[in-house]
């Protein structure tokens, strides 16, 4: 049920600071099986950052991929397929935008590792969006690095005392202290993979419901994969 089709694939280079990212449309074979096989999983709260609830995705599915990053990766460098690794789960988000901590009103990246790629695969038909990639204003990065971090850190702490946080609520266009430079296509069954140290965000739309339901909410699957060392 999960096999994959990487044919319909696509490569761009986005913003100013031309991240590359890929896109895949009609991703699944038999996207309506991996939906069912997803609302049979239970659901919890693991992390704390993260608006909603997750399920980890079968062994197989996994496996199947850290193949599919392997070959669309290697498809846009022009090189070998090496083997990757990496974790992804069933996610769905079900809080209510007055639920929102700050940190969650803003965008965020994934961490500092520069050879880790962020996978989202879309496998809902709800009026939410796909990913929505931001530049921050002050210092007009899209992407944080380690070295990058520390005049991030203090120029956006600097926004935040000047003007305030933004109001509790899903991102939009990332007003006041982001902009919103890129959103990816959020068809049913489409994936996107790009760096994790990108400045991100689920596109939800704040006026929309967010039923903790597999086959009714905004159900995907994400994921972080890295080279196997």
């Amino acid at each position: 049920m999960f096999e994959q089709n990487l044919s319909k694939s696509t490569q761009s280079s986005i913003g100013a600071e031309r991240t590359n990212i890929i896109q895949v449309s009609d991703f699944f074979k038999t996207p309506e099986l991996v939906v069912e096989a997803a609302s049979s999983h239970r659901y919890a709260h693991i992390n704390p950052h993260y608006p909603g609830i997750r399920a980890s995705v079968e062994p197989a599915l996994l496996a199947g991929l850290c193949d599919a990053v392997s070959s669309l990766v290697a498809a846009e460098a022009g090189t070998e397929k090496r083997p990757w690794e990496g974790q992804a789960w069933y996610s769905i988000v079900t809080h209510p935008k007055e639920r929102l901590a700050p940190i969650q009103r803003l965008p965020h990246f994934d961490g500092f590792d520069e050879d880790q790629l962020a996978v989202m695969i879309y496998l809902n038909r709800t009026p939410h969006g796909g990913t929505g990639f931001y530049r921050h204003l002050s210092t007009g990065f899209e992407r944080l690095t380690e070295a990058r971090y520390p005049a991030y850190k203090t120029a956006l702490e600097s926004d935040v005392q000047k003007s305030g946080l933004p109001p509790a609520r899903y991102i939009e266009d990332g007003a006041p202290h982001f902009e919103k430079f890129f959103e990816s296509d959020a068809r049913f069954n489409s994936l996107i993979l790009y760096p994790g140290t990108s400045l991100h965000s689920g596109v939800i739309d704040n006026q929309a419901a967010l039923p903790a339901d597999a086959k009714a909410g905004r159900l995907t699957i994400n994921g972080f994969f890295r080279p196997k060392r």
